[in-house]
């Protein structure tokens, strides 16, 4: 009991991360080009992993949070960067949650997604704003992950895919032709430099300590960003058993999608993987809206509080903005809107792995915790990694 007690803020990096952004790229991806693009979950997870970890050393051998150590060590002007750069990225992916919750409804209950996007902002305002803030966040979203492990588990098992190639598309890369920016969003949402920036938070706004590393290590920090990688290929591999080639170049729509259950479930499957979506939305909503408020305001100098007015009002402008983006967009593609806004999440972390990667490399900050070799020599390949996907982004968008 006392190490189950650790867990909680790595799964919600993990929610983060296991969104509606998520879930479209990882069918599309599937149903498109089949078992061929796993390894870029499985590089992109083991990537997220070293710089997840890489933050909560930091943050559990810092005075104070992640951007006020930045500050310390590399200058106001760089913690002001941190700051900033992810509550933009965090914009961005408000987007792609708040399309996702309310396409999920809308397959449910019928109506505009947009009406139901907006319903369920509200909902999660109204969570974000509860007593006792962290701890009423950490528990729902321990719930939904839980809950949605086991349908995608059961997804994968009922559509019975071809587990021979599953195992060669995890292992041997290959880019095919036309894919365009769902590759990155694929490595934006998988390998997502913000969402392990915030990881030092969500550690000491738990109050986890430097003796807990290892503990915190086996059964928070690894299981809970293993967890989305293992459910986002085990979606790859149903679309691809399912919906090969449906919806052409363009891919499957979630719609389609939502019969991998009917095997089973009958038309219930339909309202199963709906509202799973949908609670997929959810808790990276709220994960992306509390990081979002909360960087922001240590960045400009606030505090990191999740109790401070200004970082709820961060919280709130994250949330805004998403149902602001969705109520103009209304009327165009849902899963093309959230698929862009995914690939756009990775601009910024490049910025964000640098200066993670020179304060675990300070001896004077980090003592025993400093990084081992073999650790920058992972964080290097997962910088250029990035580095490579925004090039990827520029060159598809622009030329």
């Amino acid at each position: 009991m006392r190490m189950l007690a650790l867990m909680g803020p790595a799964f919600i990096v993990g929610a983060w991360q296991f969104g509606p952004g998520n879930l479209t790229s990882a069918v599309q991806a599937g149903s498109r080009f089949g078992y061929s693009l796993i390894w870029v979950i499985a590089v992109s997870t083991v990537l997220m992993l070293v710089y997840a970890d890489m933050s909560i050393r930091i943050a559990l051998v810092s005075k104070g949070s992640v951007v006020q150590t930045i500050k310390e060590h590399l200058g106001s002007w760089s913690g002001r960067i941190a700051g900033l750069g992810v509550f933009a990225i965090t914009l961005m992916f408000s987007v792609g949650n708040a399309v996702g919750s309310g396409l999920g409804l809308s397959l449910v209950f019928g109506g505009s997604p947009m009406w139901w996007t907006l319903a369920c902002t509200a909902v999660v305002v109204g969570i974000l704003f509860a007593r006792r803030l962290y701890t009423v966040i950490e528990k729902l979203v321990l719930v939904i992950v839980a809950i949605m492990a086991a349908s995608f588990v059961a997804t994968a098992i009922v559509t019975r895919p071809d587990w021979g190639a599953a195992a060669v598309g995890s292992i041997v890369p290959t880019v095919p032709a036309g894919v365009g920016l769902l590759i990155v969003a694929l490595v934006g949402t998988n390998f997502s430099v913000n969402a392990a920036f915030y990881a030092g938070y969500a550690s000491r706004e738990r109050g986890l300590r430097r003796d807990q590393y290892r503990e915190t290590t086996l059964v928070d920090t690894i299981p809970g960003i293993v967890a989305p990688g293992v459910m986002t290929a085990l979606v790859i591999m149903a679309a691809a058993a399912v919906l090969p080639g449906v919806g052409g170049e363009q891919g499957a729509t979630l719609n389609q999608f939502s019969a991998v259950l009917t095997p089973i479930a009958g038309e219930a499957g339909r309202t199963i993987f709906s509202l799973g979506f949908t609670g997929a939305a959810l808790s990276a909503m709220i994960a992306n809206a509390t990081a979002g408020g909360t960087l922001l305001s240590d960045g400009l100098g606030h505090g990191n509080k999740l109790s401070s007015w200004k970082v709820r009002s961060g919280i709130l402008g994250v949330l805004g903005f998403g149902a602001l983006i969705t109520v103009l967009a209304h009327g165009a593609s849902p899963v093309q809107l959230i698929i862009a806004a995914q690939a756009l999440t990775v601009v910024i972390a490049p910025i964000l792995a640098v200066l993670m990667l020179i304060l675990a490399n300070r001896s004077t900050l980090m003592g025993d915790l400093r990084n081992t070799w073999w650790q920058n020599v992972l964080s290097a390949i997962g910088l250029i990694a990035i580095a490579a996907v925004c090039y990827q982004l520029v060159i598809t968008s622009f030329f």
